[in-house]
Protein backbone atom coordinates (compact mmCIF):
# COMPACT_ATOMS: atom_id res chain seq x y z
CA UNK A 1 0.00 0.00 0.00
CA UNK A 2 0.98 3.50 -0.77
CA UNK A 3 3.27 5.32 1.56
CA UNK A 4 2.80 3.66 4.78
CA UNK A 5 5.88 4.57 6.28
CA UNK A 6 3.59 8.30 6.63
CA UNK A 7 2.54 9.55 9.61
CA UNK A 8 -1.32 9.37 10.40
CA UNK A 9 -1.30 13.49 9.10
CA UNK A 10 1.36 15.77 8.69
CA UNK A 11 2.93 18.29 11.69
CA UNK A 12 1.99 21.60 9.50
CA UNK A 13 2.09 24.85 11.41
CA UNK A 14 -1.19 26.12 11.22
CA UNK A 15 -3.22 26.69 14.50
CA UNK A 16 -5.62 24.25 15.60
CA UNK A 17 -9.10 25.90 14.42
CA UNK A 18 -11.51 26.58 17.80
CA UNK A 19 -13.75 24.27 18.53
CA UNK A 20 -17.72 25.87 18.17
CA UNK A 21 -19.87 23.80 19.57
CA UNK A 22 -18.66 22.48 23.18
CA UNK A 23 -21.93 19.99 23.29
CA UNK A 24 -20.94 18.28 19.93
CA UNK A 25 -17.30 18.35 21.07
CA UNK A 26 -18.54 16.18 24.30
CA UNK A 27 -20.48 13.88 22.51
CA UNK A 28 -17.51 12.92 20.26
CA UNK A 29 -14.95 12.78 23.13
CA UNK A 30 -17.03 10.32 24.85
CA UNK A 31 -17.75 8.36 21.72
CA UNK A 32 -13.63 8.29 20.67
CA UNK A 33 -13.57 7.14 24.47
CA UNK A 34 -15.59 4.41 24.14
CA UNK A 35 -14.09 3.43 20.69
CA UNK A 36 -10.81 3.56 22.28
CA UNK A 37 -11.76 1.37 25.30
CA UNK A 38 -12.32 -1.50 23.07
CA UNK A 39 -16.43 -0.81 22.71
CA UNK A 40 -16.81 -2.38 18.91
CA UNK A 41 -20.05 -0.59 18.51
CA UNK A 42 -18.68 2.58 19.09
CA UNK A 43 -15.64 1.87 16.66
CA UNK A 44 -18.40 1.29 14.34
CA UNK A 45 -20.74 4.68 14.95
CA UNK A 46 -16.70 6.59 14.46
CA UNK A 47 -16.71 4.84 11.11
CA UNK A 48 -20.29 5.34 10.03
CA UNK A 49 -19.94 8.83 11.52
CA UNK A 50 -16.87 9.53 9.23
CA UNK A 51 -17.58 7.31 6.01
CA UNK A 52 -19.31 9.14 3.90
CA UNK A 53 -17.39 12.42 3.96
CA UNK A 54 -13.95 10.69 3.98
CA UNK A 55 -15.24 8.49 0.64
CA UNK A 56 -16.20 12.46 -0.97
CA UNK A 57 -13.04 13.97 -0.20
CA UNK A 58 -10.86 10.69 -1.73
CA UNK A 59 -13.30 10.52 -4.72
CA UNK A 60 -12.27 14.58 -5.80
CA UNK A 61 -8.92 13.74 -5.19
CA UNK A 62 -8.71 10.29 -7.62
CA UNK A 63 -11.17 10.72 -10.14
CA UNK A 64 -12.40 7.31 -9.94
CA UNK A 65 -15.20 5.41 -7.24
CA UNK A 66 -12.80 2.02 -7.18
CA UNK A 67 -10.06 4.30 -6.54
CA UNK A 68 -11.97 6.36 -4.18
CA UNK A 69 -12.79 2.94 -2.37
CA UNK A 70 -9.50 1.67 -1.22
CA UNK A 71 -8.53 4.83 -0.41
CA UNK A 72 -11.74 5.53 2.00
CA UNK A 73 -10.41 1.50 3.49
CA UNK A 74 -6.96 2.60 4.35
CA UNK A 75 -7.84 6.48 5.37
CA UNK A 76 -10.49 4.78 7.96
CA UNK A 77 -8.12 2.18 9.17
CA UNK A 78 -5.72 4.58 10.10
CA UNK A 79 -8.43 6.63 11.82
CA UNK A 80 -9.51 3.77 13.74
CA UNK A 81 -5.65 3.06 14.29
CA UNK A 82 -4.88 6.51 15.67
CA UNK A 83 -7.97 7.20 17.40
CA UNK A 84 -6.53 7.52 20.72
CA UNK A 85 -3.84 10.49 19.45
CA UNK A 86 -7.06 12.86 19.15
CA UNK A 87 -6.80 15.02 21.20
CA UNK A 88 -10.35 17.08 20.20
CA UNK A 89 -8.11 20.32 19.05
CA UNK A 90 -11.01 19.97 16.44
CA UNK A 91 -13.65 17.99 15.46
CA UNK A 92 -13.51 14.64 14.57
CA UNK A 93 -14.11 14.97 11.25
CA UNK A 94 -11.78 17.62 10.37
CA UNK A 95 -9.18 15.48 12.11
CA UNK A 96 -10.19 12.96 10.23
CA UNK A 97 -9.86 15.01 6.90
CA UNK A 98 -6.79 15.54 8.28
CA UNK A 99 -5.61 12.06 8.04
CA UNK A 100 -7.09 11.70 4.58
CA UNK A 101 -5.57 14.88 3.07
CA UNK A 102 -1.86 13.26 4.54
CA UNK A 103 -2.38 9.96 2.58
CA UNK A 104 -3.84 11.63 -0.29
CA UNK A 105 -1.54 13.69 -0.93
CA UNK A 106 0.92 11.15 -0.40
CA UNK A 107 -0.55 8.53 -3.29
CA UNK A 108 1.93 6.73 -4.74
CA UNK A 109 -0.96 5.93 -7.89
CA UNK A 110 -1.66 8.51 -10.23
CA UNK A 111 -4.51 9.61 -12.17
CA UNK A 112 -4.23 9.59 -16.16
CA UNK A 113 -4.27 13.32 -16.13
CA UNK A 114 -0.95 12.99 -13.71
CA UNK A 115 0.71 10.35 -15.34
CA UNK A 116 0.28 12.68 -18.25
CA UNK A 117 1.17 15.69 -16.62
CA UNK A 118 -2.38 17.24 -18.72
CA UNK A 119 -3.05 21.24 -18.12
CA UNK A 120 -6.05 22.43 -18.14
CA UNK A 121 -5.19 23.70 -21.25
CA UNK A 122 -4.19 20.93 -22.84
CA UNK A 123 -7.92 18.87 -21.61
CA UNK A 124 -9.57 21.85 -23.11
CA UNK A 125 -8.05 21.06 -26.38
CA UNK A 126 -9.35 17.75 -26.22
CA UNK A 127 -12.80 18.43 -25.45
CA UNK A 128 -12.90 19.94 -28.98
CA UNK A 129 -11.73 16.79 -30.84
CA UNK A 130 -15.23 14.51 -31.36
CA UNK A 131 -17.29 17.68 -30.18
CA UNK A 132 -21.23 16.85 -31.91
CA UNK A 133 -23.09 19.53 -33.53
CA UNK A 134 -25.90 18.59 -31.94
CA UNK A 135 -27.33 17.53 -28.78
CA UNK A 136 -27.06 13.89 -27.79
CA UNK A 137 -30.63 12.03 -28.74
CA UNK A 138 -29.74 8.30 -27.91
CA UNK A 139 -30.90 6.03 -25.89
CA UNK A 140 -30.62 7.39 -21.80
CA UNK A 141 -29.92 10.89 -23.21
CA UNK A 142 -30.01 12.48 -19.80
CA UNK A 143 -28.27 10.29 -17.86
CA UNK A 144 -25.27 9.86 -20.02
CA UNK A 145 -25.42 13.79 -19.94
CA UNK A 146 -25.34 13.62 -16.24
CA UNK A 147 -22.93 10.91 -16.42
CA UNK A 148 -20.67 13.00 -18.90
CA UNK A 149 -20.81 16.17 -17.08
CA UNK A 150 -19.71 14.82 -13.90
CA UNK A 151 -17.18 12.70 -15.14
CA UNK A 152 -15.91 15.59 -16.64
CA UNK A 153 -15.93 18.05 -13.36
CA UNK A 154 -14.10 14.98 -11.78
CA UNK A 155 -11.40 15.09 -15.09
CA UNK A 156 -10.51 18.78 -14.89
CA UNK A 157 -10.03 18.43 -11.05
CA UNK A 158 -7.08 16.03 -11.91
CA UNK A 159 -5.29 18.52 -13.51
CA UNK A 160 -4.56 20.49 -10.92
CA UNK A 161 -1.54 19.43 -8.53
CA UNK A 162 -2.36 17.85 -5.90
CA UNK A 163 -2.13 20.55 -2.76
CA UNK A 164 -4.03 23.17 -4.89
CA UNK A 165 -7.03 20.43 -5.76
CA UNK A 166 -7.36 19.54 -2.17
CA UNK A 167 -7.47 23.56 -1.31
CA UNK A 168 -9.64 23.74 -3.65
CA UNK A 169 -12.08 21.24 -2.47
CA UNK A 170 -12.12 21.73 1.01
CA UNK A 171 -12.67 25.44 0.72
CA UNK A 172 -15.17 25.69 -2.82
CA UNK A 173 -16.97 22.62 -2.86
CA UNK A 174 -16.98 21.50 0.67
CA UNK A 175 -17.40 24.64 2.10
CA UNK A 176 -14.47 24.16 5.20
CA UNK A 177 -13.58 27.12 6.92
CA UNK A 178 -9.94 28.62 5.60
CA UNK A 179 -9.01 28.09 9.46
CA UNK A 180 -9.94 25.16 9.50
CA UNK A 181 -8.90 24.08 6.22
CA UNK A 182 -5.38 25.24 6.76
CA UNK A 183 -5.18 22.82 9.44
CA UNK A 184 -6.19 20.05 8.18
CA UNK A 185 -3.87 20.72 5.07
CA UNK A 186 -0.69 21.38 7.70
CA UNK A 187 -0.34 24.79 5.85
CA UNK A 188 -0.40 28.42 6.92
CA UNK A 189 -3.72 30.52 6.55
CA UNK A 190 -1.78 32.73 3.67
CA UNK A 191 -0.30 29.75 2.20
CA UNK A 192 -3.94 27.95 2.18
CA UNK A 193 -5.42 31.19 0.67
CA UNK A 194 -3.17 31.40 -1.86
CA UNK A 195 -3.27 27.77 -3.15
CA UNK A 196 -7.40 28.16 -3.17
CA UNK A 197 -6.81 31.35 -4.63
CA UNK A 198 -4.47 29.85 -7.78
CA UNK A 199 -6.93 27.07 -8.21
CA UNK A 200 -10.19 29.04 -8.35
CA UNK A 201 -8.20 31.29 -10.87
CA UNK A 202 -7.30 28.17 -13.23
CA UNK A 203 -10.86 26.77 -13.01
CA UNK A 204 -12.10 29.72 -13.74
CA UNK A 205 -10.26 30.47 -16.61
CA UNK A 206 -10.89 26.69 -17.92
CA UNK A 207 -14.44 27.43 -17.62
CA UNK A 208 -15.25 30.18 -18.86
CA UNK A 209 -13.62 29.65 -22.25
CA UNK A 210 -14.44 26.05 -22.63
CA UNK A 211 -17.96 24.73 -20.45
CA UNK A 212 -21.43 26.09 -21.61
CA UNK A 213 -22.86 25.24 -18.00
CA UNK A 214 -20.55 28.11 -16.94
CA UNK A 215 -20.17 30.44 -19.70
CA UNK A 216 -22.80 30.34 -23.02
CA UNK A 217 -20.63 31.88 -25.08
CA UNK A 218 -17.98 28.69 -24.17
CA UNK A 219 -17.73 25.93 -26.64
CA UNK A 220 -18.35 22.81 -24.96
CA UNK A 221 -21.71 21.30 -24.21
CA UNK A 222 -21.95 18.05 -22.16
CA UNK A 223 -24.68 16.65 -23.82
CA UNK A 224 -22.56 17.04 -27.44
CA UNK A 225 -19.66 15.19 -25.47
CA UNK A 226 -21.80 11.91 -25.23
CA UNK A 227 -20.99 10.28 -28.56
CA UNK A 228 -17.26 10.53 -27.59
CA UNK A 229 -17.41 9.64 -24.00
CA UNK A 230 -19.05 6.68 -25.54
CA UNK A 231 -16.62 5.64 -28.08
CA UNK A 232 -13.74 6.10 -26.03
CA UNK A 233 -15.41 4.02 -23.22
CA UNK A 234 -14.73 6.87 -20.91
CA UNK A 235 -18.89 6.35 -20.19
CA UNK A 236 -20.46 3.20 -19.48
CA UNK A 237 -23.90 3.76 -20.56
CA UNK A 238 -24.59 -0.30 -18.22
CA UNK A 239 -22.96 1.10 -15.24
CA UNK A 240 -22.44 5.05 -14.77
CA UNK A 241 -19.81 5.74 -12.06
CA UNK A 242 -21.60 9.23 -10.93
CA UNK A 243 -25.03 9.66 -12.86
CA UNK A 244 -26.23 6.48 -10.73
CA UNK A 245 -24.08 6.64 -8.07
CA UNK A 246 -25.99 5.60 -4.32
CA UNK A 247 -26.06 9.05 -2.08
CA UNK A 248 -26.25 9.67 1.84
CA UNK A 249 -30.03 9.06 2.72
CA UNK A 250 -31.51 12.31 2.47
CA UNK A 251 -28.45 13.43 0.63
CA UNK A 252 -28.73 15.78 -3.00
CA UNK A 253 -30.04 13.62 -5.80
CA UNK A 254 -27.79 14.53 -9.41
CA UNK A 255 -31.30 16.04 -10.20
CA UNK A 256 -30.83 18.60 -6.98
CA UNK A 257 -27.20 18.81 -7.49
CA UNK A 258 -27.63 19.66 -11.06
CA UNK A 259 -30.60 22.71 -10.05
CA UNK A 260 -28.13 24.35 -7.40
CA UNK A 261 -25.55 24.62 -10.17
CA UNK A 262 -27.88 25.85 -12.42
CA UNK A 263 -28.57 28.86 -9.60
CA UNK A 264 -25.07 29.35 -8.99
CA UNK A 265 -23.23 30.12 -12.47
CA UNK A 266 -19.46 29.66 -10.58
CA UNK A 267 -16.66 27.25 -11.01
CA UNK A 268 -17.59 26.04 -7.41
CA UNK A 269 -20.62 25.44 -8.13
CA UNK A 270 -20.09 23.50 -11.83
CA UNK A 271 -17.63 21.65 -9.67
CA UNK A 272 -19.28 21.39 -6.59
CA UNK A 273 -22.37 20.18 -8.58
CA UNK A 274 -22.21 16.58 -7.31
CA UNK A 275 -24.64 14.55 -5.52
CA UNK A 276 -23.94 13.20 -2.12
CA UNK A 277 -22.40 10.32 -2.99
CA UNK A 278 -21.87 7.31 -0.23
CA UNK A 279 -19.70 4.87 0.18
CA UNK A 280 -20.43 1.86 -0.99
CA UNK A 281 -21.73 -0.40 1.21
CA UNK A 282 -19.75 -3.77 0.54
CA UNK A 283 -16.56 -2.00 1.02
CA UNK A 284 -17.61 -0.36 4.49
CA UNK A 285 -18.35 -4.34 5.67
CA UNK A 286 -15.25 -5.57 4.40
CA UNK A 287 -13.44 -2.34 6.59
CA UNK A 288 -15.60 -4.12 9.57
CA UNK A 289 -13.83 -7.42 8.87
CA UNK A 290 -10.51 -5.83 8.44
CA UNK A 291 -11.66 -4.40 12.25
CA UNK A 292 -12.08 -7.78 13.78
CA UNK A 293 -9.13 -9.34 11.84
CA UNK A 294 -7.08 -8.54 15.33
CA UNK A 295 -4.27 -5.92 13.45
CA UNK A 296 -6.35 -3.40 16.15
CA UNK A 297 -5.30 -4.09 20.18
CA UNK A 298 -8.12 -1.30 21.24
CA UNK A 299 -9.85 -4.00 19.83
CA UNK A 300 -8.65 -6.67 21.70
Amino acid sequence: MENEAAEPYSSGVATAPEVLDPEALAAERDLVARAVAGDRTAVGEVVLLLQDPIYRLALRMVWRPADAEDATQEILLRVVENLNSWRAEARLLTWAYRVGVNFLLNLRRRTPQETNQLSLDDFSEGLKDGLAEQDYRGPEATLLTHEVRLNCSQAMLQCLARDERVAFVLSDVFEVSSAEAAWITGATPAAYRKRVERAKKRLGSFLTRTCGLSNPDAFCRCSRRVEKALELGRVDPRRPAFAAHPVTPGGRSVEEAEKQMVRLHDAAAVIGAHPDYAAPRDRMAAIAGVLGSGRFPLLE
